[in-house]
Protein backbone atom coordinates (compact mmCIF):
# COMPACT_ATOMS: atom_id res chain seq x y z
CA UNK A 1 0.00 0.00 0.00
CA UNK A 2 1.42 3.43 -1.51
CA UNK A 3 2.08 5.77 1.90
CA UNK A 4 -0.05 9.06 1.37
CA UNK A 5 2.17 12.18 0.81
CA UNK A 6 3.45 14.35 3.89
CA UNK A 7 2.29 17.72 3.29
CA UNK A 8 5.43 20.35 3.47
CA UNK A 9 5.73 24.08 3.80
CA UNK A 10 8.74 25.29 2.57
CA UNK A 11 10.48 28.77 3.65
CA UNK A 12 13.19 30.58 2.65
CA UNK A 13 14.27 33.35 5.62
CA UNK A 14 17.13 35.43 4.65
CA UNK A 15 19.97 37.27 7.04
CA UNK A 16 21.09 39.97 5.17
CA UNK A 17 24.04 41.59 6.51
CA UNK A 18 26.04 44.72 5.70
CA UNK A 19 28.74 45.31 8.24
CA UNK A 20 27.49 45.72 11.44
CA UNK A 21 23.82 46.18 10.69
CA UNK A 22 21.19 43.62 9.46
CA UNK A 23 18.14 44.32 7.14
CA UNK A 24 14.72 44.15 8.66
CA UNK A 25 11.07 44.59 7.52
CA UNK A 26 8.03 46.37 9.13
CA UNK A 27 5.39 43.68 7.76
CA UNK A 28 1.87 44.70 6.34
CA UNK A 29 0.58 41.42 8.05
CA UNK A 30 1.96 40.24 11.63
CA UNK A 31 0.52 43.31 13.11
CA UNK A 32 2.73 44.90 11.37
CA UNK A 33 5.64 44.22 13.37
CA UNK A 34 9.19 43.96 12.45
CA UNK A 35 11.58 40.50 11.21
CA UNK A 36 13.65 39.62 8.77
CA UNK A 37 12.91 38.69 4.97
CA UNK A 38 11.32 35.69 4.83
CA UNK A 39 8.29 33.35 2.35
CA UNK A 40 7.01 30.59 1.60
CA UNK A 41 8.71 28.87 -1.49
CA UNK A 42 5.63 28.75 -4.55
CA UNK A 43 5.61 25.68 -6.95
CA UNK A 44 8.21 25.58 -9.22
CA UNK A 45 10.40 27.65 -7.34
CA UNK A 46 13.71 26.93 -5.28
CA UNK A 47 14.59 27.90 -1.67
CA UNK A 48 17.47 29.95 -3.43
CA UNK A 49 15.22 32.02 -5.72
CA UNK A 50 12.65 32.60 -2.96
CA UNK A 51 15.18 34.17 -1.15
CA UNK A 52 16.30 36.63 -3.99
CA UNK A 53 12.17 37.16 -4.47
CA UNK A 54 11.27 38.14 -0.68
CA UNK A 55 14.08 40.46 0.18
CA UNK A 56 13.54 41.96 -3.45
CA UNK A 57 9.34 41.91 -2.32
CA UNK A 58 9.72 43.25 1.04
CA UNK A 59 12.62 45.37 1.59
CA UNK A 60 13.63 46.48 -2.03
CA UNK A 61 16.96 45.34 -1.95
CA UNK A 62 18.77 42.69 -4.63
CA UNK A 63 21.27 40.10 -2.85
CA UNK A 64 23.73 37.97 -3.20
CA UNK A 65 23.51 34.85 -1.71
CA UNK A 66 26.62 33.94 0.39
CA UNK A 67 25.65 30.34 2.42
CA UNK A 68 23.36 28.80 4.73
CA UNK A 69 23.16 29.27 8.31
CA UNK A 70 20.84 25.80 8.70
CA UNK A 71 18.27 23.98 7.49
CA UNK A 72 15.63 23.29 9.76
CA UNK A 73 12.68 20.51 9.58
CA UNK A 74 9.60 20.38 11.59
CA UNK A 75 7.16 17.65 11.54
CA UNK A 76 4.25 17.79 13.46
CA UNK A 77 1.83 14.82 14.85
CA UNK A 78 -0.18 15.50 12.19
CA UNK A 79 1.41 14.38 9.16
CA UNK A 80 2.34 17.67 8.23
CA UNK A 81 5.72 19.47 8.22
CA UNK A 82 7.72 22.54 8.14
CA UNK A 83 10.99 23.29 6.67
CA UNK A 84 13.12 26.05 6.64
CA UNK A 85 16.21 26.95 4.86
CA UNK A 86 18.12 30.66 6.72
CA UNK A 87 20.36 32.16 3.96
CA UNK A 88 22.71 34.96 4.63
CA UNK A 89 23.18 37.14 1.82
CA UNK A 90 24.56 40.58 1.25
CA UNK A 91 23.55 43.61 -0.77
CA UNK A 92 24.18 43.34 -4.26
CA UNK A 93 24.68 46.97 -4.67
CA UNK A 94 23.55 50.48 -2.90
CA UNK A 95 20.01 50.66 -3.67
CA UNK A 96 18.17 51.89 -0.22
CA UNK A 97 15.55 49.61 1.43
CA UNK A 98 12.13 50.23 0.62
CA UNK A 99 10.45 53.37 2.26
CA UNK A 100 7.26 53.17 0.41
CA UNK A 101 4.69 50.74 1.87
CA UNK A 102 3.08 48.50 -0.54
CA UNK A 103 1.25 45.20 -0.54
CA UNK A 104 4.18 42.98 0.81
CA UNK A 105 5.54 45.06 3.48
CA UNK A 106 5.32 48.87 4.86
CA UNK A 107 8.91 49.91 4.55
CA UNK A 108 12.59 48.18 5.36
CA UNK A 109 15.43 49.34 7.16
CA UNK A 110 18.93 48.39 8.16
CA UNK A 111 19.62 48.27 11.78
CA UNK A 112 22.22 47.40 14.47
CA UNK A 113 21.92 44.44 17.39
CA UNK A 114 21.28 47.80 19.58
CA UNK A 115 19.26 49.61 17.28
CA UNK A 116 16.63 46.27 17.05
CA UNK A 117 16.49 46.27 20.75
CA UNK A 118 13.80 49.87 20.22
CA UNK A 119 11.64 47.92 16.94
CA UNK A 120 8.47 46.19 18.30
CA UNK A 121 9.92 42.38 16.99
CA UNK A 122 8.01 39.52 15.40
CA UNK A 123 9.33 37.49 18.30
CA UNK A 124 12.94 37.37 19.91
CA UNK A 125 13.64 33.99 16.82
CA UNK A 126 15.24 36.35 14.43
CA UNK A 127 17.35 38.71 17.22
CA UNK A 128 19.10 35.86 18.44
CA UNK A 129 20.05 34.67 14.74
CA UNK A 130 21.75 37.96 14.06
CA UNK A 131 23.69 37.48 17.21
CA UNK A 132 24.40 34.17 16.17
CA UNK A 133 25.50 35.38 12.52
CA UNK A 134 27.26 38.29 13.79
CA UNK A 135 29.28 36.12 16.31
CA UNK A 136 30.74 34.28 13.34
CA UNK A 137 27.90 31.16 13.47
CA UNK A 138 29.39 28.67 10.80
CA UNK A 139 27.83 29.61 7.68
CA UNK A 140 27.65 26.81 5.11
CA UNK A 141 27.99 26.77 1.34
CA UNK A 142 25.25 27.19 -0.98
CA UNK A 143 25.54 23.77 -2.56
CA UNK A 144 24.54 22.07 0.64
CA UNK A 145 21.23 22.66 -1.25
CA UNK A 146 20.80 21.32 -4.53
CA UNK A 147 17.86 19.66 -6.53
CA UNK A 148 17.87 15.84 -6.51
CA UNK A 149 19.73 14.13 -9.29
CA UNK A 150 22.23 16.69 -9.21
CA UNK A 151 25.83 15.27 -10.28
CA UNK A 152 27.96 14.63 -7.36
CA UNK A 153 31.78 16.68 -6.74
Amino acid sequence: MARRPIETWSFALIVVRLGRRFLVVQERKHGQLWYLPAGRVEPGESFAQTAIRETMEEAGIPIELEGIVRVEHTPSPDGHARMRVIFVARPADDTPPKSVADEESLQARWVTLEELEQLPLRGTEFRDLFQHVADGAPIYPLSLLTHEGAPYR
